[in-house]
This record gives structure tokens, C-alpha cells and sequence, in this order.
């Protein structure tokens, strides 16, 4: 499971308050329904009476946990009695079904990296019923498998590179000289020769002579490099926007929530925001967003030879099942690692 939040404010309830505490969260997770104490009274952890529960329940919204909307209702829990209910789970496991369908998945997931991600967000979106945030670092780390030139026309040649962690970048060329295929299939040579194995942070050499060939490596190694992110320019898919209008009551957080996916630089924000603080979970206010005061967001790092390569993440109301949630972004982050050529195990157990 991806690593806890912490919230260093933070402090331990006593048992029963803690269990009490638990089962009120755990209900309204299901229902959406504020919870009473005599509910809670019979929940088969809690042995005590229905009138020490509602003592307890209102010691608990003293101190911030629970809320009472309205005052012939029950409670409902508030950011800090999610935060606390986070912050003690239990690491929770996939099911057998969404785990045969997570190996499936990437047993038989093919294309370049772009098409893998957007394939992962809609994977992990449908297994949870929630909004999938999938985020995938620029190549900026990856080494190049090759790098070949093909001669469309005499003015025309196209850059196709090929990189370790999948992807595939091409840039067309447009000398003004005429390059025939001879003098292509040299460069393309040449190319390989200076650029296999090294990443685009690294400085190659290229060669000064003026001849064609020369010259033809100068363009394909400029073009190449010129294509380098001036900012992080992190990928990010989106996938099941649509479970928001599910997720939520009120048709203005809805609009909010939605008016925020757009916004794909705030995404990829607000994602390494949260991993830059060591957060797996940011609940409500936590995730510094004023729209989303009413979501949950998990994500978990996409790590690859120890680099981290992205994340993938879920969105959804404060009253998400984390548990089931955490679980599968974990999973879902450890084979997407593995399928680019990380050493992560599987998380099928």
C-alpha cells in the first residue's frame, strides 16, 4: 500500500473513542448518511451503551472529529476525524478479481508510453469508481534505445527516437541542402553512434566538419535536445471525469471539481505538491486547493531505477473508501513501473 499520510498534530485517541470514532467514519462511508449513536451502539466493535456512545460522540465533536449538520441529526466526520481514520488503517489488499484484472491488463497493454498511461487512468478509474489522475514524467532520464533518420524527400528527413522508457519522439528535418540516401543512412550511423545510451541531459560531442553528414547530425542533435522541457512538462491523464457527478451532491462543487481536471498544469501540481511532502492521502483543506475542500486525493509514485517517473493518483469525496482505494493506486504504480523496466514486484498479494 502506498506510504500513509502523517498529520504531526496529530494524537492518539484512547481505544474507545478511537473505535467509535472508526465505526462512524465506516458508515457513512457506505451510506452518506449522518450517523446516530444507537447505529454505531450496535456495531459489533463497539461494546458499550448507546448513551456512552453519544457521550463519547460529543466529546469527539468538541474536539473536532465529528460534526452534527444538523441538530436532530446524527454526525458526520469532519477533515481532521478522516485524517485520523487514515492515518490508522490497516494496509489493505486487492481483491483476486482486481488483481487478475491489474495483470491482465499489463500482460496485454501495448503501445507508446502516452497510450499506456491514458489506457492506466481509465484502467484504475474503472476498478475504483473514482476520477484516475495518471502522471508521467518527461523523458528527461531516459536513455536512447536508437535514433534513426529516414529520408522522406531531399529536404525532408524524419528523426524517429526511441527511448528506455517507451516512448517514442520524432522530429522532422528540413535541411537546405539536398541529402540523399546515402548521405542520410551515414548520419542516421553517426547518430547512433553519439547518442545510444545517453539521455537528453547529456552533452554529445557533435562533429564540426562542414560536409552534409556533418551538418545533418548538428540538425537531428539540435532538434532533439531543442525539444527538452524548459519546466517539468509531466504528462497527465485523466480518466473517469465523469464519476465526479456521481461523487458529489451539490451541482457548484461539482463545477469546481470539474473546472480543476481541466486545468492540467494544477493537477500535476497539486500531485507533486503531495509527494514532495511525503503525502499519500490529502484530505479536504490539505491539498491547498480552495475547490476540491470537498476531495480526497491519494496518489502513489511511479518509481524506476530510482528515479521517480510519475504517479498515478484518485480523486474523489472526503467519504472515499480509502482503504480499497490505496490499495489499488499502489498496485496500479508498481506494475506501471515494472512494464516501463523498473524493479518493482508486483503488488498482486
Amino acid at each position: 500500500m502506498a506510504r500513509r499520510a502523517t498529520n504531526p498534530a496529530s494524537t492518539d485517541l484512547d481505544p474507545r473513542k478511537a473505535t467509535i470514532l472508526e465505526a462512524v467514519v465506516s458508515e457513512h462511508i457506505d451510506t452518506a448518511q449522518p450517523v446516530g449513536s444507537s447505529s454505531v451502539a450496535s456495531s459489533a466493535d463497539v461494546a458499550v451503551s448507546p448513551a456512552t456512545v453519544r457521550s463519547e460522540m460529543v466529546s469527539l465533536e468538541r474536539e473536532g472529529y465529528l460534526a452534527q449538520p444538523h441538530t436532530s441529526a446524527g454526525r458526520i466526520p469532519t477533515d481532521k476525524g478522516y485524517r485520523y481514520f487514515v492515518d490508522h488503517l490497516r494496509s489493505g489488499v486487492l481483491g483476486a478479481v482486481q488483481q487478475q484484472q491489474v495483470s491482465d491488463f499489463f500482460a496485454n497493454v501495448r503501445g507508446e508510453v502516452e497510450d499506456v498511461l491514458e489506457q492506466t487512468s481509465t484502467l484504475l478509474s474503472h476498478m475504483t469508481s473514482y476520477t484516475a489522475v495518471v502522471v508521467g514524467a518527461t523523458n528527461t532520464h531516459a536513455s536512447i534505445l536508437s535514433a534513426q533518420l529516414v529520408n522522406i524527400d531531399a529536404h525532408h528527413q524524419l528523426l524517429v527516437s526511441v527511448f528506455s522508457d517507451g516512448s517514442v519522439i520524432k522530429h522532422s528535418l528540413n535541411p537546405h541542402f539536398d541529402v540523399d540516401y546515402e548521405t542520410c543512412a551515414e548520419a542516421s550511423r553517426q547518430l547512433n553512434a553519439l547518442l545510444i545510451g545517453t539521455t537528453l541531459e547529456t552533452q554529445v560531442q557533435v562533429p564540426s566538419r562542414h560536409d552534409h553528414v556533418a551538418m545533418l547530425v548538428r540538425d537531428a542533435v539540435s532538434s532533439l535536445h531543442a525539444e527538452q522541457p524548459t519546466t517539468d512538462g509531466d504528462m497527465v491523464f485523466i480518466g473517469g471525469s465523469s464519476h465526479v457527478a456521481d461523487s458529489f451532491d451539490g451541482v457548484e462543487t461539482v463545477r469546481k471539481v470539474l473546472a480543476i481536471l481541466e486545468q492540467e498544469l494544477l493537477v500535476v501540481s497539486l500531485v507533486q505538491d503531495m509527494l514532495a511532502k511525503g503525502l499519500s492521502v490529502a484530505i479536504g483543506s490539505e491539498n491547498g486547493f480552495e475547490p476540491l475542500s470537498a476531495c480526497a486525493v491519494i496518489v502513489a509514485p511511479v518509481t524506476i531505477d530510482g528515479e521517480r517517473a510519475g504517479a498515478v493518483g484518485l480523486l474523489g469525496p472526503t467519504r472515499m473508501k480509502y482503504q480499497e482505494a490505496m490499495a489499488a493506486a499502489s498496485a496500479v504504480s508498481q506494475h506501471l513501473a515494472h512494464h516501463f523496466g523498473g524493479d518493482e514486484e508486483h503488488a498482486d498479494h
